[in-house]
């Protein structure tokens, strides 16, 4: 009989009189952890949220592992834990799903998937906090609380940072891999691939909470996150859901379509409209949503997959997104872990049709992804999920003093090589702004 450890914590519902500030010193008490994820919402108004930000510390039991049989593992390790559990599934994992390989350079060396089940939840909503301890840890909840609001508000230091961003792939070679990508394309190889480089900086020191909270403040995402397990780190301003489950409704929203945005208020409406209007980003979000239709009917009871929003337009404080939003229904005994099985590697980080896009991006791809374009997210102890799309994120290995940030973009048929170097820029901005101010 599976011991149902929900059974086995406490609940506690503080109200909080700032909530912003509670959050910044949740943040920082969090330091002291080896495993640590938060996730943050940043108030951003969107249609299905359960949280405005949730923090999991302290690994009580956990799974690592490398690709092989990598989802079953973790759908063992889910059911018997039958309890809130919090980690990452890197790109990699698609080796588990279909015969693939990844031999790419890897500067980062993340585990392929770890997940853990938390001693301390904290979960935040409007004005309040629920806090959750494992029964072992219950004594020491009032102590932590004292800890946390004793801690003075973050200050960001405007100390530059000394760091040299080096190109893995250089603009002439990025125009070749490009020029590549199309030849398989207009070859009837593939409809569309999403191709990414990477940027880094070797023997580099950062302050990863520090570095966090100023990408974080230039970009306000809604699935921002600060994750740290032991020496590695990521750092991330996502605004992209992969995947939700609420009860048997399962959720996905990709991102295909990106435009800067503008001060002057005139030009960013225009800027808008014009990524509205556009028939490159268009065909790009259509072809993906068909691929997420086509992932989804794996689990979905039949004739329940909706595209309930299509191509819409999203603003954040960076840039305006195309996005789509795609729904459908399972049944009470699908298997949560079978969900994202079927579904992973999210569309919008793969291509069309998915696994000829897959071996093409490793062959020209000049970096082992990892958990860039993986996932980040949680089980709740009910079996519902929720994960983003790492992307706009900084990885970090503080005992490699390895730094590394990589963007990718969609190459179809109406793709020009300049173009999309440009909009690589334009995504890779807020991250090269923190690190090099």
């Amino acid at each position: 009989m599976l011991r149902n450890s929900f059974l086995l914590r406490t609940k506690h519902i503080h109200s909080l009189k700032n909530t912003k500030l509670f959050k910044n010193q949740l943040l920082i008490w969090a330091q002291q952890f080896d495993d640590v994820v938060w996730l943050d919402s940043n108030n951003y108004s969107q249609k299905y949220a359960n949280y405005d930000a949730v923090l999991a510390v302290d690994a009580f039991t956990s799974i690592q592992t490398d690709y092989y049989q990598s989802f079953e593992k973790l759908k063992e390790y889910q059911t018997l834990t039958n309890d809130w559990i919090f980690g990452y599934l890197t790109y990699d994992l698609k080796n588990d799903v279909e015969d693939l390989k990844s031999s790419n350079f890897d500067g980062l060396g993340f585990p392929d998937l770890y997940f853990f089940q938390p001693k301390k939840l904290f979960l935040i909503k409007d004005n309040q906090v629920e806090i959750q301890y494992l029964k072992g840890v219950k004594d020491e909840l009032e102590d932590d609380l004292k800890k946390i609001n004793n801690y003075d508000e973050l200050q960001s230091s405007n100390q530059s940072n000394d760091i040299k961003i080096k190109l893995r792939i250089h603009k002439d070679e990025y125009f070749e891999k490009v020029n590549n990508m199309l030849a398989h394309i207009h070859r009837g190889d593939i409809y569309e691939a999403n191709f990414c480089q990477e940027f880094y900086a070797e023997d580099t020191d950062i302050n990863p909470l520090e570095t966090y909270t100023k990408l974080n403040a230039i970009s306000n995402p809604p699935f921002a996150t600060f994750f740290k397990y032991y020496d590695k780190y990521l750092l991330s301003a996502s605004p992209e859901r992969y995947l939700k489950k609420e009860k048997e409704t399962i959720i996905s929203q990709p991102i295909k379509g990106t435009a800067k945005r503008s001060s002057n208020l005139e030009e960013d409406e225009l800027l808008k409209s014009n990524l509205l209007n556009d028939e490159k980003e268009r065909s790009e979000n259509i072809m993906i949503v068909d691929l997420v239709r086509n992932d989804l009917s794996k689990t979905a009871i039949k004739g329940s997959i909706k595209v309930e929003e299509l191509c819409k337009i999203y603003t954040f404080d960076q840039v305006h997104q195309m996005i789509s939003t795609v729904t459908s229904k399972i049944k009470e005994t699908t298997h949560p872990v079978d969900v994202i099985k079927s579904t992973f590697p999210m569309g919008s980080m793969t291509g069309a049709p998915k696994i000829s896009a897959m071996k093409i991006i490793e062959n020209l791809e000049e970096t082992k992804r990892g958990l860039y374009s993986g996932s980040v997210g949680y089980f709740s102890p009910k079996g519902d999920f929720d994960f983003n799309v790492v992307i706009r994120s900084i990885l970090y290995n503080e005992t490699k003093k390895y730094v590394s940030y990589s963007v990718g973009g969609a190459i179809t048929s109406k793709s020009n090589p300049l173009q999309e170097y440009e909009e690589c820029l334009v995504k890779a901005k807020a991250m090269r702004t923190v690190l090099e101010n």
